[in-house]
């Protein structure tokens, strides 16, 4: 940010709710966003004026000025209460976004209340981080059991040889029994959870609605943990602050399973894409046996959390060619940031594992995703993608990469399908053992508290009898 940024605003400086906007998610965002971020970027410059969904907001689009706004904690402020349109009653009724932000956790705190709740999410995932605990190893075990199981079951009901949709038979099945096991869930969190934080995602009409079921499970799930903790998250964070009441820790666990469910099996799937399309760099990762450097090039190409969450001025301010007055709201976007450095960045930037490093799937600044969240997350996108390219020996797109279809909401860049036409080395993966506590090793289909059963059940329901209205 330039030295002389800050100030009184000059006279003539158009406010935000003053300005013509157009439109963000319209059809050509929904085609090609990234045709939309760059006409924005040659009319406006750095930043610039959109609706949406009927809110005027401040889109954020260059790397440096999103840098800016997330490593800017004291100027960017999280917590929505600095809204000012919020504050006065400017918002549309029942504005199809605004359940999710009013939901208070850990990514919408500020300074040391945002330090504190971190620190316990942090102490809760820590035993989970380390591959070489008990807990860490398990829980990669499990990973790797899991993918094998679901890859078998295509095998079983599909045949060695013939067509897929690895988004809903293989990525959101696996996030699924991955969230199952790392929250303690005493039964499957369901298919109709993870639509429900899609439908929040998406921001449409039901996205109120669904925000207040998916948190309603989550509050059940915190209460059942208290009254018998296991070797899980949820127990674990309420050893790290037994103050949490049973609602508080529903809303972290409920933006917890956003993240793991929802933006992590966007990135398994964008990564398969980048791969199955064609990307001749992604492809020479992959074959390199580099999968984490194939997961940053494919987030840079297609970055699961295109539009990041908003933030609030703390008070007037020049970013780009306009003055943010203090309380208007911004929505930094990674998705147009890597497409303005890939852009500016030369061949040998781009190109080079360092570069790669710098994209912003995982966020940056202060509510970055913690290290213990990123190690984790990356090594269930490392095995998701891993295991496919070991068990398939040939596996190509049905459908030409510019026809498939997108989820292009406000925030996410995730598939709605992956449809595939594969064939399994050899006569695919055994069904492994998943590792339990105490030695004891138990089939997928038995694993603790039993909800591995009727999981598989309903996931079987889920991949070969028809999926509900995405």
């Amino acid at each position: 940010m330039e030295p002389d940024s800050f100030g009184a605003v000059p006279a003539g400086s158009p406010p935000l709710e003053a300005l013509a906007v157009e439109p963000l998610l319209t059809s050509e965002f929904d085609a090609d966003p990234g045709s939309v971020y760059g006409r924005l970027r040659r009319t406006y410059g750095p930043v610039a004026p959109i609706g949406l969904l009927g809110v005027p907001v401040w889109l954020v689009l260059d790397y440096r000025e999103v840098l800016e706004v997330l490593r800017n904690e004291s100027q960017w402020r999280r917590d929505i209460r600095y809204w000012r349109a919020r504050a006065e009653g400017r918002l549309p009724p029942e504005w199809p976004l605004l359940a999710g932000y009013e939901v208070r956790q850990t990514m919408f705190m500020d300074d040391e209340e945002h330090r504190a709740a971190r620190q316990t999410y942090h102490s809760a995932l820590r035993p989970f981080q380390d591959s070489q605990t008990p807990q860490g190893w398990e829980l990669r075990s499990a990973v790797v059991a899991y993918a094998d199981e679901l890859i078998a079951m295509l095998a079983a009901e599909s045949g060695t040889t013939g067509y897929a949709d690895l988004a809903a038979q293989y990525t959101r099945p696996l996030l699924l029994m991955v969230t199952t096991r790392l929250f303690g869930c005493p039964v499957e969190l369901g298919d109709e959870l993870v639509m429900d934080l899609w439908r929040m995602l998406d921001g449409g009409a039901d996205a109120g609605p669904a925000t207040g079921r998916a948190l309603a499970a989550m509050t059940r799930l915190a209460a059942h943990r208290r009254a018998r903790p296991g070797d899980d998250l949820t127990s674990y964070m309420l050893l790290a602050d037994p103050g949490l009441s049973d609602e508080q820790l529903g809303r972290e666990l409920f933006m917890n399973a956003v993240y793991l469910t929802d933006i992590t099996g966007n990135m398994v799937c964008n990564t398969l894409l980048e791969v199955l399309r064609g990307n001749a760099t992604v492809r020479r990762s992959l074959s390199a046996g580099l999968i984490g450097e194939t997961v940053n090039r494919a987030a840079l190409a297609n970055t699961p959390v295109a539009n990041m969450c908003f933030r609030f001025a703390a008070r007037d301010v020049r970013l780009g060619n306009f003055w943010i007055r203090a309380g208007d709201v911004v929505s930094p976007s990674s998705a147009a940031a890597h497409q303005d450095l890939m852009a500016i960045g030369a061949p040998h930037l781009v190109d080079s594992t360092v570069s790669t490093r710098a994209h912003l799937g995982w966020g940056a600044g202060p509510h970055q995703c913690p290290s213990a969240a990123r190690e984790l997350a990356g090594t269930i996108v490392t095995t998701a993608v891993g295991r496919v390219f070991e068990h398939f020996s040939k596996v190509e797109l049905t459908l030409p990469a510019d026809q498939l279809p997108w989820r292009s909401g406000p925030v996410v860049r995730g598939l709605r399908l992956l449809p595939v036409r594969y064939e399994l080395s050899g006569n695919g993966p055994a069904r492994r053992p998943v590792p339990v506590r105490g030695g004891v090793v138990a089939e997928a289909s038995r694993a603790p508290d039993g909800q591995m059963r009727g999981l598989l059940g309903a996931l079987r329901k889920l991949m070969f009898g028809g999926r509900k209205g995405d």
